[in-house]
């Protein structure tokens, strides 16, 4: 058995100067004003738009982002609908093959110190779900079958495209304190490289959950 940490890549997110040229001349089109586009315009333009709250117009741009994360994360991740998914399918990845080593991965709790009673209880649930899951291949199951004894803490994949607005939102969301700490655990490293990548776009939220 494998434990893991989470973990986010970004794996299509324009150059920042794309993406604000593309925000800019779409906000622009509503008033008419593309002759005041010129050197340093989206950034003051886009600066207003996300002062003011009128945000519609960030939904041009568009970011894809893979996470590595336990079932449970992912679960509260799906549920933003404004939003396209492919996950890793536990009834297709049979993990009794060669290629997964014949072992599980499971993500390591980050609320639990290693040397704690809860992290040990924790390790050796995963351990017996391990060798359940194992048995019932062995013994003919198949992999959708076998699935029911894999815990939350199993390792996923999954593959999220939103347009830069749903981004905030959710990240205005998962980055609260009230969040599962699971979720923040990905989601701050996530808008840490937003707001390096696109800074205007996410500074707000930036200094609202790192200042």
């Amino acid at each position: 058995m494998r434990v893991i940490l989470p973990c986010h890549e970004i794996l299509y997110l324009p150059p920042s100067e794309e993406i604000l040229k593309l925000i800019e001349t779409a906000g622009r089109t509503c008033y008419k004003s593309e002759d005041r586009m010129g050197p340093g315009s989206a950034e003051a333009f886009i600066k207003r738009i996300v002062d003011s709250g009128h945000e519609s117009v960030i939904e041009h741009g568009v970011c894809t982002v893979k996470f590595i994360c336990d079932r449970g994360v992912s679960h509260e991740l799906v549920r933003h609908r404004l939003a396209a998914y492919s996950q890793e399918s536990t009834r297709y990845a049979n993990y009794s093959r060669d290629k997964f080593g014949r072992e599980i991965t499971v993500v390591k709790p980050c609320f639990w110190p290693e040397d704690s009673p809860d992290y040990k209880q924790w390790l050796q649930a995963m351990e017996q779900a391990e060798r359940a899951y194992m048995q019932l291949l062995d013994r003919g199951a198949k992999a959708q079958e076998a699935r029911s004894v894999l815990p939350n803490s199993l390792k996923t994949e999954v593959v999220m495209t939103a347009n830069l607005r749903e981004w905030r939102h959710v990240l205005k969301l998962r980055c609260s304190k009230p969040a599962h700490p699971q979720i923040r655990e990905v989601m701050l490293p996530l808008l840490q490289e937003f707001k390096e990548r696109v800074p205007v776009l996410f500074d707000d939220l930036y200094r609202q959950y790192f200042g």
